[in-house]
């Protein structure tokens, strides 16, 4: 992957992640998190911290994946070398 392709998954990905931070910790409170139903004893900083990475992965990951799908499938299988296959 180039610096350039990383640069349009990770900033658009930052960005929104930042927006859904701001969101969510309106709503919720950061000093009572449950995890699968227990009790976690984390400070204020490390929920928001946790939480703000988890949504920049899976933003990235979304960008990553529509980045994929953009190109068109001559340059995807261009890719791809098959030794046994007829070209």
């Amino acid at each position: 992957m180039h610096a350039k392709q990383l640069r349009w998954i990770a900033w658009p990905a930052f960005l929104v992640a930042a927006v859904l931070e701001a969101m969510v910790f309106a709503v919720l409170d950061p000093q009572s998190p449950t995890l699968l139903g227990w009790q976690v004893d984390w400070s204020r900083s490390t929920v928001y911290s946790v939480s703000f990475l988890i949504f920049w992965c899976m933003f990235m990951l979304c960008s990553a994946i529509t980045l994929q799908l953009a190109y068109p499938p001559t340059q995807v299988n261009a890719r791809l070398h098959h030794p046994n296959l007829p070209e």
